[in-house]
């Protein structure tokens, strides 16, 4: 039924303004229950709840966003905090769309607010998402002393907890990864990782360790810094090809992988003591890369300061974890025609656009933003304690970068 049918069958002329008092006359109903049930507070049965929303929906009614915020005493904004390096990636930017999209489903606006901007006063919001929240980071820090209401999307690896979080099953999902590779034919993985002031990094290289210790193999690690940029991810990607040579695709050992000027060892190539930086999904600084090391199975691997070659058989398998990070290696080994799988933590258009396709685990970006807003608008009304933790399903896509070998 069109809304105005609807006006005319509830006696409204078309001049008239629908307001709350006339969905309760309509439907039969107080104004303090006609206005719980369309905004889910209150003690409303469902019954009456959906009675009232389709009485709405026939007179065409829209609530006066303003006034009620108001009468809440609300701001109607919701603050976004996502690290300031990170806002030019693809993963990110899907998380901020699912944000918006489910702020705006509540009548709410989204302030936007990076590790940039240093405030001496509270952002004037009613809550706040944390996107990925570093530990360390002095203005996740502030924002989290607050007081208002919070949700992170991941664990916040510092003294304090959001009130909500919304966190996923990244450590398993490498495992389920990592056992793909095996069943491909891959027996030595190495992996690209940023470091563990960021849960999701964290998860991801204990779930790497934790594989490795189950079925044996000596992990080969090497960090990269937060949003690494193309040159450190190709590093990184030497580094660990020249610890474990891989063999050619003809099944001859891989020749050097490092240019002639970094040839050697020490830190002339580029291996020198280990320094991590704070790691994410994405992203990038200009600091001196990290160190790829072989140690026993379990083992932290950023202790010993030098690289050395040898270990558990050659690097058949490289997962890179940062966004972006598999495909800059990807031409590195087709050019070098090395016999080395290929998969990335981060799916993207780019691992999809990929030749070959990039094997990835899909993080589902916009919808995790939108669970945590949802969380958090459940956190304001009421409808979830706090404490509440949310998993949030993310899939693996194989692709054809790690076809099985023959």
């Amino acid at each position: 039924m069109r809304a105005d049918e609807g006006r005319e069958r509830a006696g409204v002329r078309a001049e008239e303004p629908v307001t709350i008092l006339t969905v309760a006359r309509e439907a039969g109903v107080s104004k303090t229950t006609a206005s719980d049930a369309l905004r889910g507070s209150g003690r409303v049965s469902e019954r009456t709840r959906e009675a009232v929303a389709q009485v709405a929906e026939r007179l065409g009614y829209v609530p006066n966003g303003s006034a009620r915020h108001l009468r809440k005493a609300s701001t109607g904004t919701i603050g976004l905090h996502v690290p300031e390096v990170l806002t030019r990636s693809s993963y990110y930017m899907s998380f901020v769309f699912g944000v918006v999209e489910q702020a705006a489903r509540h009548d709410y606006d989204v302030t936007l607010i990076t590790s940039g901007q240093r405030r001496s006063r509270p952002p004037r919001v009613d809550g706040l998402v944390l996107g990925d929240p570093l530990g360390g980071d002095p203005v996740v820090e502030s924002l989290m002393a607050t007081g208002l209401p919070t949700v992170s999307c991941e664990r916040f690896p510092g003294s304090r907890q959001a009130d909500g979080v919304v966190w996923s099953e990244h450590a398993s999902m490498l495992g389920r990864l990592l056992d793909h590779l095996r069943e491909s034919g891959a027996s030595r993985p190495a992996l690209i990782v940023a470091g563990d002031e960021s849960d999701w990094a964290a998860s991801v290289h204990r779930g790497y360790l934790e594989w490795c210790a189950a079925h044996g193999v000596v992990p080969l690690v090497r960090r990269v810094s937060f949003d690494a940029s193309g040159d450190e991810v190709r590093s990184a990607a030497r580094a660990l090809l020249d610890a474990a040579p891989p063999t050619r695709a003809q099944g001859e050992p891989a020749l050097a992988t490092r240019p002639p000027a970094a040839q050697g060892s020490g830190e002339a190539a580029g291996l020198g003591p280990v320094e991590a930086t704070g790691l994410g999904r994405g992203g990038a600084t200009d600091s001196e890369p990290g160190e790829a090391t072989d140690s026993e199975p379990g083992e932290a691997t950023d202790l010993g300061p030098t690289l050395e070659r040898g270990g558990d058989g050659p690097l058949d398998a490289l997962v890179c974890a940062p966004a972006g990070a598999a495909t800059e290696v990807a031409p590195l080994l087709r050019e070098a025609g090395l016999n080395v799988l290929l998969a990335s933590c981060v799916d993207s258009a780019a691992t999809r656009q990929s030749d070959p396709p990039i094997t990835a685990i899909d993080l589902r970006p916009k919808e995790a933003g939108a669970s945590c807003a949802e969380l958090l608008f459940e956190l304001l009304s009421g409808a979830a304690p706090v404490g509440t933790e949310r998993v949030h399903p993310i899939e693996l896509s194989i692709r054809a970068s790690t076809r099985p070998r023959p």
